[in-house]
């Protein structure tokens, strides 16, 4: 994740772009999309930016999964790939 000038963090706009495509967006909030970044570093090894490339639908969706079972929210159902 990146931080602008003024320490604001910043959502990586490829992954904005990725969940969008994935027709997941609009179930995520501004909380679950920093958590996936940080994810997507930390697997990774890379900036989320460039990581998010690296891995498929079904490893996004896995990560935004244990984030929503962590903050106890639905999980999606029935969402296919």
């Amino acid at each position: 994740m990146r931080s602008d000038p003024h320490g604001w963090d910043m959502m990586s706009r490829r992954v904005k772009e990725r969940l969008k495509r994935m027709e997941i967006l609009d179930r995520t909030d501004h909380k679950d999309r920093v958590e996936l970044d940080r994810l997507i570093e930390e697997r990774t090894g890379k900036p989320c930016d460039d990581g998010v490339d690296d891995l498929t639908d079904d490893e996004i969706l896995d990560l935004l999964t244990r984030i929503w079972k962590r903050r106890k929210k639905k999980v999606l159902e029935g969402y296919v790939v």
